[in-house]
């Protein structure tokens, strides 16, 4: 029986970070700084906080800086993944899936900035995890509680249930965003093709299944698309 919560993770950080240009023009996005702290700490530190003892971070745009940044990291243990063309998300963790065994891990954002609510985030996803009824699940956040969003969101998901449905696929009004944590089984990427895909298929493919489940986060949640919203957080973070 796997005891969760997992003990490794896939932090996903070779993007280009294009519409954060020109923030990114020559700093990857995962680290910018949020509050003092560049956002790839801030999701490596809330992994070490949970017990996870390896972490795969992969890399491409700026992959030298990255991975000197990492360097001196003690805690998770830090393996590198560097791609030599990009892999896309799905593609990216795909790549690495033997080093997970046959164990759930955690996917992660390299750029996602949340605050934790009753308990830490992590923790509350891995509570939630049952690998007898998911292959995948998702922390999702509500689409009204969000400031400086202009997109439609992602699921919609009934006020009693944890099956979120796409909400484009099944004609819905969608009411939370998939906020970027997660915890997936390896079994999920078998079949899936070689080279470069997004892990959006799999999201499919597990809701199709009727293994796909999501978590409300009860913490807050920042949406870091633009230059504007990055000065923005920051300004919210230095006021606090």
């Amino acid at each position: 029986m796997t005891i969760l919560p997992p003990k490794k993770a896939f932090v996903l950080a070779a993007g280009l970070g294009e519409r954060m240009r020109p923030l990114t023009n020559e700093c990857p996005k995962p680290l910018l700084t949020v509050g003092g702290k560049t956002m790839l700490d801030r999701v490596l530190d809330e992994l070490a906080e949970v017990g996870v003892s390896e972490a795969v971070v992969n890399t491409f745009y700026l992959a030298s800086m990255i991975e000197d940044h990492l360097s001196i990291r003690k805690f998770p243990k830090i393996v590198i993944s560097r791609e030599t063309e990009l892999l896309d998300t799905g593609g990216g963790v795909n790549r690495m899936i033997d080093f997970f065994d046959d164990t759930p891990f955690y996917v992660l954002n390299a750029d996602v900035v949340w605050t934790n609510g009753k308990k830490p985030t992590l923790t509350a996803l891995a509570d939630a995890w049952d690998s007898s009824k998911m292959d995948l699940l998702l922390l999702l956040y509500p689409l009204e509680k969000i400031q400086s969003y202009t997109g439609s969101g992602d699921y919609y998901l009934e006020e009693r249930s944890d099956y979120p449905v796409f909400a484009k696929n099944k004609g819905k009004t969608a009411n939370y965003v998939f906020a970027g944590p997660r915890i997936v089984h390896p079994r999920l990427f078998t079949g899936a093709p070689a080279g470069a895909f997004s892990f959006l298929e799999l999201f499919h493919k597990a809701e199709q299944k009727r293994r796909l489940r999501g978590l409300r986060h009860d913490g807050k949640w920042h949406h870091i698309s633009t230059p504007e919203a990055f000065i923005k957080v920051n300004q919210s973070y230095n006021s606090n």
